[in-house]
């Protein structure tokens, strides 16, 4: 998965939209107003964090090298995953809608995307 995939299933679950609270080079993407995902999109090499489940996160992270506590975020509750091929875009695509499953579940039924 490069940066155009990555950026396009991101933006393609409903409701998404994409900020740049951090500068130009951190792409922030939200669901009702909560961040869902965040990546450097230019990076080297490319990562994206997501939310995820705590002990799922813990579980994933033993099993995959590319998957980390994530970095600047609350550990317990954010992984940062490093698209170096190791995992299939799949998986990446299933963690990020999960991710965003999360956090719509959190939010108030009023700011829920239809």
């Amino acid at each position: 998965m490069d940066q155009h995939q990555l950026r396009a299933a991101c933006l393609a679950l409903p409701g998404a939209a994409e900020e740049f609270p951090f500068g130009d080079e951190v792409s922030v993407f939200k669901v009702g107003g909560k961040m869902f995902a965040l990546s450097a999109l230019d990076g080297a090499p490319l990562e994206i964090s997501v939310k995820c489940d705590p002990d799922i996160a813990v579980q994933l992270r033993a099993t995959h090298q590319a998957i980390r506590p994530g970095y600047h975020l609350n550990k317990r509750h954010w992984n940062t995953i490093t698209l170096d091929g190791s995992l299939s875009d799949q998986m990446v695509t299933d963690m990020l809608t999960d991710s965003y499953d999360l956090v719509v579940a959190s939010l108030p039924k009023a700011r829920r995307p239809a």
